[in-house]
C-alpha cells in the first residue's frame, strides 16, 4: 500500500520588493490595522541610531531618537510599564554592558554589568519582560559566549545563567505562559530552556539542525509553532510544545536575517536579499 506523500511546503503568500538594503528588523504592531490587513514595520538601518517615528494619519516623521555607543549586532528590548511610558533596554558602552532607560525621557535607570569573572563576551539579543502578577522587570539577555542570562532589572544582578551554546547567541524567544525558552546560535542547533519558580534557568533539549546559522527565533502568539531565520536561506517552523519539525520554507536568495508573527498569525520573514516574504502557516493547529 502507497504512503501518501506529505504536501510540499506552500508558496509565500505576498512578496515586497520596496527595499532598498538588507532587511535585519521586523515587527508587527499589535491591534493596528490597515484595510483590514495588520500593519507591518520593517528597519534596515546600521546608522547607530534608534528612532521613534511619527505614523499617525500617513506621516513618516522621524520625532526623536536615541545615538547607541555599541557597534555590535543586538537588537534592543522594550516594555510597555504604562500609557505612553516604556522601558527600553539597549547595549552598552562596554563591551559587556546593558542600558536601562526610561522612555521617552531618556532616563537612564541603571547599567548591567556582569560580575568580574563571567566574562560572557557582548551581548547579542535581549528580552524584558516581566510576570503578569508583578510589576518587577526582568531582563534575558543571550551573550556571545554562548550563554544565556536572567537579570533582575530592580536589584541590577544576574539571577540566574545557562550556557545554551557554543557559539553566539543570535536570538531567543521566551514564551511567559509556559516559562520556557527557545535560542539559537551562529551554530548547527535550537536550545529549548526553561524557568521555574525560584527564577532560575535550566537547559531541557537541544534539536540538531541541518546547516548552521539561526538569525532570530520566534515563537507565534499562540504559542503553537515557531519559526527560525536562517543563514542558509531558510525558515525552518516547529511545533512549539514538541519540536517536530513542521516544514522548510524556501524562497529567499541569501541569508535570513528576521522572521516576525502577526497576532492573525501570518508570517514575515526579511533578508539580506531585500525581499519581505508573507507567509499564511497551519492555520487551524
Amino acid at each position: 500500500m502507497a504512503v501518501p506523500l506529505s504536501p510540499p511546503p506552500p508558496d509565500p503568500q505576498f512578496v515586497l520588493r520596496g527595499t532598498q538594503s538588507a532587511v535585519n528588523a521586523l515587527h508587527f504592531c499589535g491591534g493596528a490595522e490597515v484595510h483590514g490587513c495588520p500593519l507591518l514595520f520593517s528597519g534596515q538601518g546600521r546608522d547607530l541610531r534608534l528612532c521613534l517615528w511619527d505614523l499617525a494619519e500617513g506621516r513618516n516623521a522621524v520625532v526623536d531618537s536615541i545615538c547607541l555607543e555599541s557597534v555590535g549586532f543586538c537588537r534592543s528590548s522594550v516594555l510597555a510599564v504604562g500609557q505612553a511610558r516604556w522601558t527600553l533596554a539597549v547595549p552598552g558602552k562596554g563591551i559587556d554592558e546593558v542600558q536601562i532607560l526610561e522612555m521617552p525621557s531618556k532616563t537612564s535607570v541603571c547599567t548591567l554589568k556582569p560580575e568580574a569573572d563571567a566574562k560572557p563576551g557582548m551581548p547579542m539579543c535581549l528580552g524584558l519582560w516581566q510576570a503578569e502578577s508583578s510589576s518587577r522587570p526582568f531582563l534575558l539577555a543571550g551573550y556571545e559566549d554562548g550563554s544565556i542570562a536572567l537579570w533582575d532589572v530592580w536589584e541590577r544582578k544576574v539571577c540566574s545563567r545557562i550556557s545554551c551554546h557554543e557559539e553566539p547567541v543570535m536570538g531567543f524567544d521566551f514564551d511567559s505562559q509556559k516559562a520556557r525558552g527557545v535560542s539559537g546560535s551562529a551554530g548547527k542547533a535550537l536550545t529549548v530552556w526553561s524557568l521555574d519558580g525560584q527564577q532560575a534557568l535550566q537547559v531541557c533539549s537541544t534539536h540538531q539542525l541541518t546547516n548552521p546559522g539561526i538569525s532570530e527565533v520566534t515563537i507565534r502568539p499562540d504559542h503553537k509553532i515557531l519559526t527560525t531565520a536562517g543563514w542558509d536561506h531558510r525558515i525552518r517552523v516547529f511545533q512549539w510544545r514538541t519540536m517536530k519539525p513542521l516544514a522548510v520554507l524556501a524562497f529567499h536568495s541569501a541569508s535570513v536575517h528576521c522572521v516576525a508573527f502577526a497576532t492573525n498569525g501570518l508570517l514575515a520573514a526579511g533578508s539580506k536579499d531585500q525581499r519581505i516574504s508573507i507567509w499564511s502557516l497551519y492555520q487551524r493547529m
